[in-house]
């Protein structure tokens, strides 16, 4: 039995969901723990309530539906493309509200017409919300990470890096941590003097032949989990990140674009702007940008209530391109968020590549918001 109430508004959700020709699905409350551990990303892994089963396996309670909603699409060999639904409780530490709440959403699987899925989902979030709030006025936040990704890679770093920075988009001090590293680089330290001359010589067999011996001396080899060559491999990688340095005009230029605030009629243009005065070959993923803001001025919100910032992410690791998020005009809660997510079911075992947008209402904030004056 529910430990909280269903707000008196679900049936109208669920109404909308049918009216989208979704399938509604649930799954279970207790879920393998790995996936999320693995995949959900840094902010929500430590909100999760975990716990284990009599086998010693790693099990959680519930904290979001989307993993679940894809697994048990994987598992059951559905066809696409396919829209689910869902509705029901999650678990997981916050630092407001109630740590079970009710979520609903929408999962949009397999759609091949990625600006038309993505703005669909911007739409229907936004003509939910506004059914159930009809008096308050309504903002949309939007980000794209695959433009981020584009910015980063054409200014030339080094894959680790550019993962770092992928990793840590939406996350504001962290960026800044990350930029001020690349801006004054350090050497690794604690590393013993003759792997440190091995490094610096580049004689990469030396290298893994000095770490074999000390594991098998050290009787280390037997445990490790990883092999001479890997750690060898992770040493290089470790080294190169520390001595990357960004040059000054190039950071300028990242810290210019991640600035980047405005309507999202005008982002296009900026966009544009901004990669042919750096120099930037953006155009693919401009194109793309431009294509969803095309199909969005159909698909129900005011563009120009939309906000594109271009530093704007939402914390789960799964997203690939589209970020956004819903709320009322002049208050923080975010009542509705989502994205797209098109590598999560290949990571999940599916055996194609499976495009996918989603979003998900919160329950709980939407009843407040309803009953603030």
């Amino acid at each position: 039995m529910p430990l909280i109430n269903m707000p008196d508004f679900a049936g109208a959700i669920l109404e909308e969901f049918s009216a989208r020709s979704t399938v509604r699905v649930d799954t279970p409350v207790i879920q393998p723990a790995e996936p999320f551990l693995d995949m959900a990303g840094e902010d929500l892994r430590r909100r999760i309530f975990m716990t284990e089963n009599e086998r010693g396996e790693s099990l959680c309670l519930r904290p979001e539906f989307t993993i679940p909603v894809c697994l048990r699409h994987i598992e059951t060999a559905t066809g696409t493309p396919k829209r689910y639904a869902y509705l029901g409780e999650v678990f997981r530490q916050r630092r407001d509200g109630a740590n079970e709440f009710y979520q609903a959403g929408i999962e949009d699987l397999g759609d091949a017409g990625i600006a038309a899925a993505d703005a669909r989902a911007i739409g229907d979030a936004y003509s939910i919300l506004a059914r159930l709030l009809p008096s308050r006025k309504l903002t949309v936040t939007l980000g794209d990470q695959a433009v981020f990704e584009a910015v980063v890679k054409a200014l030339g770093l080094p894959a680790g890096w550019q993962k770092r920075l992928i990793q840590a988009f939406g996350n504001a001090d962290q960026i800044e941590q990350l930029l001020k590293r690349l801006g004054s680089p350090n050497p690794v330290e604690g590393l013993n003097p003759m792997v440190s001359d091995l490094l610096a010589s580049g004689d990469d067999a030396a290298l893994v032949a000095h770490i074999d011996e000390t594991m098998q001396a050290t009787g280390y080899s037997t445990n490790a989990s990883r092999s001479p060559v890997e750690i060898a491999r992770r040493l290089k990688e470790k080294q190169e990140l520390a001595q990357t340095r960004l040059d000054g005009a190039a950071l300028i230029l990242l810290r210019e674009f991640l600035s980047l605030e405005l309507p999202l009629p005008d982002a296009s243009s900026a966009l544009a702007g901004f990669a042919d005065a750096a120099g930037l070959k953006l155009g693919a993923a401009i194109s793309r940008f431009d294509e969803r803001v095309a199909a969005l001025a159909n698909a129900g919100p005011d563009l120009a209530g939309i906000t594109y910032r271009a530093a704007f992410g939402r914390p789960l690791d799964y997203y690939t391109g589209l970020v956004f998020e819903v709320a009322v005009k002049d208050h923080p809660a975010v009542l509705a968020g989502g994205g797209r997510f098109d590598r999560l079911l290949t990571l999940l075992g599916a055996e194609s590549r499976i495009p996918a947008v989603g979003f998900s209402l919160w329950l709980d904030r939407i009843e407040a918001e309803g009953k603030r004056s």
